[in-house]
C-alpha cells in the first residue's frame, strides 16, 4: 500500500510521527483543508503529467492551477494528466494520495513557485487520508525534486 511505503520512507528519516491519517477523506484540497483545519491555499497539492522522459509531479499550492503555455514553455509539451490507472502504475499512488515522497523510480517531481509564500505546507502521504505539515525547506529536502518551476496561474492574482 502507497501510505505505507510513504510511512516507511518518513520513518528513514525520523518523521513518521509527523504523518497524519484521517477518519475523512482527505482527497482533494477542499476535504484535506477541512481534515487539516486550514485553508485550502496550504495544501500541497501533487498533480502527476507525461513528461517528455516519463512521468511527472508538479506539486503546487491548493489555489493554484496549471498555466498551459508556462507548462509548456518550461517542459517542451502539452500538460496531460495521467489517468487514475497510469498514476498508480507509473508513479506508485493513487490519485486523491498522490504525494512527491516514496515515489517510483525516474519519476521527476517538481516544486511550483505557488508554495513559497507559505511556512509550512500539508502534501499528503501516499493515500486519500493522509498528509504531513513541512517546511518549505523539509519539503525540498524530503521531495528531492529537480527543482522549483513556475507554472501555475490564479494563485497570485490581485484580489
Amino acid at each position: 500500500m502507497s501510505i505505507e511505503r510513504v510511512k516507511g520512507y518518513f520513518a528513514s528519516v525520523g518523521l513518521a510521527d509527523r504523518v497524519r491519517e484521517f477518519d475523512v477523506s482527505s482527497a482533494t484540497v477542499e476535504l484535506a483543508a477541512l481534515a487539516l483545519g486550514c485553508e485550502g491555499k496550504r495544501i500541497a497539492k501533487t498533480l502527476s503529467f507525461m513528461g517528455p522522459a516519463g512521468p511527472l509531479l508538479v506539486v503546487a499550492a491548493g489555489d493554484a492551477r496549471i498555466d498551459n503555455p508556462k507548462f509548456k514553455a518550461q517542459f517542451g509539451l502539452k500538460a496531460k494528466m495521467l489517468t487514475p490507472e497510469q498514476a498508480v502504475e507509473l508513479v506508485g499512488h493513487a490519485v486523491g494520495g498522490v504525494c512527491p515522497f516514496a515515489v517510483n523510480e525516474g519519476v521527476e517531481v517538481w516544486l511550483d513557485e505557488s508554495l513559497k509564500r507559505f511556512e509550512t505546507v500539508f502534501p499528503a502521504c501516499g493515500s486519500s487520508n493522509s498528509a504531513i505539515e513541512l517546511t518549505i525547506p523539509e519539503l525540498e529536502r524530503y521531495a528531492a525534486p529537480k527543482g522549483w518551476v513556475d507554472v501555475c496561474k490564479g494563485w497570485n492574482d490581485p484580489a
